[in-house]
């Protein structure tokens, strides 16, 4: 009996590898403990998941980890079925930082995009090939030859993400990717965004870019996980985001389209509301004459 085959048909994540898997991750800084405490989470290909929570909650530290950057006090990460190993660099998985100042350094935007594929040992052409695909993606390939120091805040994000996807990664992580962009740049990293076919985990204060763009939302807080779900549900609980440091958006707080009594144009009759004059109507004597 123990050994019959079931005939209920598998979930999809029984049988598709987990693009990341973390198992009772826990680290400290040497003047700062417990900063991760007793992390488990699962992603699957193709999730888009954002990470919230308040400033020094571990959300940057976490993706140091999942790059290899940082060394687990206790714990296992597992990217693509291979454990991360401490200081290897994996091509696979991107990581976008918060200042893109820290992630560009070379004389020109070509050169940057280009510097992490030469290091891979690819061939003159398949460099180049990758540098403008990258570029095209994220809408600055006229800007290959200026100077990364000439760029705007804007353009340089969108390089320092044409740096990653260069290296044709599997699992991106991107660190307050909205940060110090204006409406327009900000409206195109959310379409680049939602267009991206790669696992992405989206570390963000800007929680109206996570619900466009995210279709799972984890919340973390001192270090733990508080709850990980659908972004409206948990975006939407007013005391639970109040109680660790976050507001609910904007768009998920109901508007009423009553006037509530308040004057409007309509109501000619009511204090302090100016009547438009009609064309051609003396408009009688000023206040001041």
């Amino acid at each position: 009996m123990g050994n019959e085959r079931s005939d209920a048909p598998m979930s999809p994540e029984e049988f598709v590898e987990p693009a990341l898997m973390i198992s009772g991750l826990c680290f400290s800084y040497p003047d700062t403990p417990n900063v991760l405490e007793d992390v488990n989470l699962k992603v699957m290909p193709g999730e888009r998941v954002g990470l919230i929570g308040p400033n020094g909650a571990g959300k940057t530290t976490l993706f140091l980890q999942i790059c290899g950057l940082l060394e687990p006090s206790a714990g296992q990460i597992v990217v693509l079925g291979k454990p991360v190993k401490n200081r290897d660099f994996r091509p696979e998985v991107g990581l976008v930082f918060q200042n893109p100042d820290d992630q560009l350094f070379c004389p020109s935007v070509r050169d940057d995009v280009a510097f992490g594929l030469q290091n891979m040992g690819l061939s003159k052409d398949e460099v180049e090939a990758r540098v403008t695909e990258a570029l095209s993606t994220v809408g600055c390939l006229e800007l290959a030859e200026r100077p990364v120091h000439h760029l705007s805040e804007g353009e340089k994000r969108m390089v320092s993400i044409a740096d990653v996807l260069a290296m044709w990664p599997r699992l991106v992580m991107y660190d307050e990717p909205s940060a110090n962009l204006d409406i327009r740049s900000r409206r195109r990293l959310i379409r680049l965004l939602q267009a991206s076919k790669e696992t992405m985990l989206i570390a963000a204060h800007d929680l109206e870019l996570v619900l466009e763009v995210c279709n799972r939302v984890v919340l973390i807080d001192k270090g733990q996980i508080i709850v990980d779900g659908n972004p409206r549900e948990i975006m939407g609980d007013d005391r639970l985001m109040e109680n660790h440091g976050q507001e609910k958006p904007h768009s998920l707080v109901p508007h009423s389209h009553k006037s509530n009594n308040r004057p409007t144009c309509a109501d000619s009759d009511s204090p302090g509301v100016i009547k438009p004059q009609a064309r051609g109507s003396n408009p009688g004597p000023s206040p001041n004459g």
